[in-house]
């Protein structure tokens, strides 16, 4: 079982920085792919960026030039910074994590979400 909290989120001012941190608890953090999502105001859920147990990244178009997600396999921790933020960049914000357990199965959880809002 895996649980996921989210924190950071908040208002910021556009062309602001913020940085978002998702604190895993279970002992799948080291093997799992973890990553960020994002929800804007009646839209659908979107990729913002993802981290394989080996570092590998993607990100989506929207932020990938101005985004960089992080891990800390000591800490249990995973993190998101973004930098020159639009108003287009709000959005409740979600910590995913993903693995494969022993039996082969694909598990997948999601945290509850953190409001990041962008406005003057």
């Amino acid at each position: 079982q895996v649980q996921l909290v989210e924190s950071g989120g908040g208002l910021v001012q556009p062309g602001g920085s913020l940085r978002l941190t998702c604190a895993v608890a279970g002992n799948r953090f080291s093997s799992a792919t973890l990553g960020w999502y994002r929800q804007p105001p009646g839209e659908q859920r979107e990729l913002v960026a993802t981290m394989s147990s080996r570092g590998s990244t993607v990100y989506g178009d929207s932020v990938k030039e101005r985004s960089t997600i992080s891990r800390n396999n000591f800490k249990n921790t995973l993190y998101l910074q973004m930098d020159s933020l639009k108003p287009e960049d709000t959005a409740v914000y979600y910590c995913y994590a993903a693995y494969y357990d022993e039996s082969g199965s694909w598990n997948e959880y999601w945290g509850q979400g953190t409001q990041v809002t962008v406005s003057s």
